[in-house]
């Protein structure tokens, strides 16, 4: 698979604001860890896609899919952070290449098991960091930790990257997702340190 691309933030090296440095991999998810059943188990492109029609691929699909491995950045909003992290998976810009969305998407919403989503802009998920992970340290991702499949978003805190993904919807305008309901931020840009809701600037959410 050869060495790691390193690609980080793109911010210059060191941690966002209000973070502290963190050793180990905490486990945080909102519910149960889900039971993984190969047999069941689809990723799925649906929404504003370039011919109108969804995309599915089975586990089997999805992993013969072409592999990458970077070094990059996870930043939790609960104030922690893990630098240089080396990921391995499959690269969202694969997939929008393989299953496009239309000329007026604008962005993207993660769904994952239990009905758990986030929304994140189009341009966000596809950047050159943002990857469908299934591996970590060249091991495979564990239950705890999102197997089989997790989104990683570098630039965006954690919560954009749901744990136990299952598909991806494109959109055409804006809607917030599971903790965005909830009061955290629309963006979640740790580099500007948007945490919650009541942070919010004219334009960073949904129109209401």
């Amino acid at each position: 698979m050869g060495q790691p691309e390193h690609r980080g933030q793109g911010r210059g090296d060191g941690l966002p604001p209000g973070q502290r440095l963190q050793r180990g991999w905490p486990v945080t998810h909102y519910g149960p860890v889900p039971r993984f059943r190969e047999e069941r188990w689809e990723f799925r492109v649906f929404g504003a896609t370039a011919d109108g029609d969804k995309r599915c691929w089975t586990h089997e699909e999805f992993s013969a899919l072409p592999y990458r491995t970077l070094v990059a950045d996870l930043h939790c909003v609960t104030k922690f952070s893990m630098l240089d992290v080396e990921w391995g998976g499959v690269p969202a810009a694969t997939v929008l290449e393989l299953a496009p969305p239309a000329p007026e998407a604008t962005h993207v919403m993660v769904w994952a098991e239990y009905g758990y989503s986030a929304n994140i802009r189009l341009a966000d998920f596809a950047a050159e960091t943002t990857l469908l992970a299934t591996h970590r340290d060249g091991e495979l991702l564990t239950a705890e930790h999102g197997f089989p499949l997790r989104l990683v978003v570098p630039r965006l805190y954690a919560w954009k990257g749901p744990k136990w993904v299952r598909g991806v919807e494109y959109m055409t305008a804006d809607r917030r997702g599971f903790w965005e309901e909830r009061g955290y931020h629309n963006l979640g840009d740790p580099w500007r340190e948007q945490r919650y809701s009541y942070q919010e600037e004219p334009g960073d959410g949904p129109e209401a």
